[in-house]
């Protein structure tokens, strides 16, 4: 990732009532280099996340061969049920979805429910630097109310 793709930005936007989403114009590059499709994910309960598909997948591969290493060299006998417990998440966690003309998607179906919102509702959608975030607005703020004190110290930590 090169400085010049970072994502930095906070918008409102609204799920239509058919829970399409439209992506700020200037990050639909960065997710969806390709122009139809990007890696939507569950990232906390009232938050997903849009990725790169071809980096996310990457990363996903990388990790699974990993795991998949250690398993066949016995190193996580000890640990089947997070073995188990990763499995399960990885299996609901992500999602390729497309990516329309002007940025436009759709929320599917079980990312709907985690978001916690009805079509209709407004949405929060956040630059994380590395990838683009919806939240739901009520969540969002609480988050920052939680993270915001420390935005000092995680900056100089990071860029120190």
């Amino acid at each position: 990732m090169s400085s010049d793709e970072l994502l930095i930005g906070e918008h409102k936007r609204k799920l239509d009532d058919r829970f399409r989403l439209l992506i700020p114009s200037e990050w639909v590059s960065s997710i969806s280099p390709n122009g139809n499709e990007c890696i939507l994910t569950k990232e906390r309960p009232g938050s997903l996340s849009l990725w790169n598909a071809e980096k996310w997948q990457k990363r996903l591969d990388d990790g699974i061969g990993l795991m998949k290493s250690k398993i066949d060299a016995g190193k996580l006998n000890e640990k089947l049920a997070d073995v188990q417990l990763l499995g399960r998440l990885l299996s609901t966690r992500h999602k390729l979805v497309p990516v329309a003309e002007r940025g436009r998607m759709v929320v599917p179906d079980g990312f709907r429910e985690f978001l916690g919102l009805e079509a209709g509702q407004d949405v929060m959608i956040v630059g994380a630097a590395i990838c683009i975030e919806i939240w739901h607005p009520e969540r969002w703020i609480e988050h920052l109310g939680t993270e915001m004190p420390s935005f000092g110290t995680l900056f100089d930590n990071i860029t120190g």
